[in-house]
């Protein structure tokens, strides 16, 4: 029924750096893309936005007749 004897300054250090490098790995899939691909996000969004204004129906303000 003995368990290993455990450093828990060590412990802690590499807990904090297990979750340093995961906090990276995120930053890295967020935040590391191509300039290209910037672009072509930037423009799929752009080209989403004009057809879907495109599909809008304009209000008339007070011209009931």
């Amino acid at each position: 029924m003995t368990g290993d004897v455990v450093n828990l300054r060590q412990f802690r250090k590499q807990k904090t750096r297990s979750e340093k490098e995961k906090q990276a790995e995120q930053n890295r899939l967020s935040f590391g893309r191509t300039k290209a691909e910037k672009s072509l996000t930037d423009a799929l969004k752009s080209k989403a936005d004009r057809q879907f204004d495109q599909g809008k129906l304009e209000k008339n303000d007070g011209d009931a007749e």
